[in-house]
């Protein structure tokens, strides 16, 4: 499968993500471009550690947003993203997945079986960084603006109050994307992000009437 080059001026790129402050100055992209032109897409994102609950919020909420015409967007971690990406395939959706490395760089090596079925099934893999070029550090916070910054909303399923999740979520609100979160258990270690997400502003999501209401 052929690496694709495309610049933020060129007909293929991403009107969401052109419309960001800090828009990359193209993508390359491994999969189905087509999806770059999708006007109803969301991203869903978590905490690594998922629990129980959060796989049935997943298993819940992603066919029915699939069915509902969106594409889904999040960044092949282990945990929440994994399951979102696992899911969204199933139930016959299309994933966009974007590195904080180059997209011939499988991150992480674990979810090489993620990577593979979303290629195999019309997805997308996408990044900034050119071919070859291994994850660090310093490049996942920039990934992190063009996985909101591709969607109308960003989707937060369990998170820590110390979470990498909440970064994205931030980011999505300075980029003026919605930001929408599932309630956590009060006793459990993964609520305290998005709990401490729906007290300052966040919407709260119970099912995909939610989600539609908020970004539609």
């Amino acid at each position: 499968m052929e690496i694709v080059e495309i610049k933020k001026n060129e007909s293929e790129f991403s009107g969401l993500l052109r419309e960001i402050q800090s828009c990359p100055e193209r993508l390359y992209c491994l999969g189905n471009v087509e999806l770059l032109k999708e006007k109803k897409v969301l991203a869903v994102v978590g905490s690594r550690k998922i629990s129980e609950y959060g796989k049935r919020i997943i298993k819940k909420l992603i066919p029915e947003l699939t069915k509902a015409g969106f594409v889904i967007v999040s960044g092949m971690a282990f945990g929440v993203d994994a399951e979102v990406h696992r899911v969204c395939i199933e139930s016959g959706g299309k994933a966009i997945v974007v590195l904080a490395s180059g997209v011939d760089v499988i991150s992480p090596m674990g979810n090489k079986w993620i990577y593979e079925k979303i290629l195999n099934n019309n997805g997308l893999i996408v990044s900034e960084l050119e071919s070859g070029v291994r994850p660090t550090r310093e490049s996942f916070l920039p990934r992190n603006r063009i996985i909101s910054g591709l969607s109308l909303g960003v989707l937060v399923i369990e998170a820590g109050r110390r979470s990498g999740t909440l970064a994205t979520a931030a980011r999505a609100a300075q980029q003026g994307r919605e930001v929408m979160v599932v309630p956590g258990r009060v006793t459990d270690i993964n609520s305290g992000g998005v709990n401490w997400l729906l007290k300052n502003g966040a919407s709260l999501v119970e099912n995909v009437d939610d989600v539609l209401t908020a970004v539609l």
